[in-house]
This record gives C-alpha cells, structure tokens and sequence, in this order.
C-alpha cells in the first residue's frame, strides 16, 4: 500500500490525470483513504524506489513466515534450526568458529548449543588430538532434522521460483546482486560514521 504523503494540486481530478510514469500495480494500488481530488506529491521515481522496497521487505517478511511454518514439524526454534544447519555444513567447526560464520556472540551459540544438545540433536566428542577442545556432532536424530529441513528447502525454493524461466532466474538474481551490493556500501558508510564519532 502507498503511504498518503500529501497532495499535489497541480494535479487534481480523476485518476486518468496520475503520469503515465507510473506503473499500472502502483496506480491501482492508492490508499483507501486518500482523497479523490488530488495525488501524492511523491515525484513517480521516488513513487516507484518506495514501491520496489516495500516488495522486498514484503517478500522478506512472508518467506520467513512460511518457512518457520514449514520447519515447525521438524520441533527446532528458527535459532537453534539455523546453528544445527551450520553445524552439519561446518563439521570440524569450534564453538567460537561457528559464532564468527553466523555473526553473533559466543554465549548466544553457546545457550543454543545446550538446547540442542539437552533435546539429543547434537554431542559433543572430546579431539583424540586435544582434550581440551570439544567437537560439536550431530547425531541421528539431528541428522534427520537436517535432511527434513534440506527437503523443504529445495521444495519452497521451486515453488517461490514456480512459472520463472531460467533467464528471468538469471536477470532476478543480477538485479538483487546490485541491490546487495548498494546495501554493503551503506553499511561501510554507517560503520564509517561510527568510527568518526
């Protein structure tokens, strides 16, 4: 929904007067509240910038809500899901290693390590070449989850890609590349602000 952000009276009337700049889905996808009269003074670019993030956060928000209900069945929390997944892609990985791959604390790893060891989804086997460092494996049971979960993986991956052909598949992911790319650049800028300060 495009937010109402005022009115442009060099434009009044009826709809036929929105420029034709703007696309078709924004046109009919006015407020419900805004008045008949006049138009947002948003200029059409700007309309369309505001319109494409709000698919995108969109699209971010409801793929975790149906991927959370999917591995629901498997009986692991979406934190601990994702540490047992890193687990099984990093098996010599340490406890702090695997902290740095997912980037967050050790002691959040750490709590989630518990719960997945007290639930019987993961063992911890002291090195033959150092006690002192324990190894995190999975066992059967977390192996299975592991499996499930790559299942419904590959399943919504082709749904949610359902009806695209390989090269809008491959224009799709150009285009979120550069999207990837502008928001690094903006994270090196706010980590630059930061250490100015």
């Amino acid at each position: 929904m495009i937010p109402l952000e005022g009115c442009d009276t060099r434009m009044k009337g009826n709809p036929e007067n929105i420029p034709e700049s703007i696309p078709d889905n924004i046109r009919g996808n006015m407020p419900e509240n805004f008045p008949k009269n006049c138009l947002p003074s948003i200029p059409p670019g700007m309309m369309l910038n505001r319109h494409i993030i709000h698919q995108l956060i969109g699209f971010a928000i409801k793929h975790r809500k149906i991927m959370q209900g999917f591995l629901d069945e498997t009986g692991v929390f979406q934190a601990q899901h994702r540490l047992l997944m890193e687990i099984f892609r990093n098996r010599s990985a340490s406890q702090s290693e695997l902290a740095k791959i997912m980037g967050i604390s050790a002691a959040s790893v750490a709590v989630s390590l518990k719960k997945l060891e007290k639930g019987g989804y993961i063992q911890r086997e002291v090195d033959e070449g150092d006690n002192r460092y324990n190894q995190i494996a999975l066992t059967e049971k977390g192996q299975k989850v592991v499996e499930r979960s790559r299942e419904i993986f590959e399943l919504t991956d082709r749904k949610v890609l359902e009806g695209f052909t390989d090269e809008e598949k491959r224009t799709l992911s150009i285009l979120m590349d550069k999207v990837h790319v502008n928001l690094d650049k903006m994270e090196e800028e706010i980590k630059n602000i930061g250490a100015r300060k």
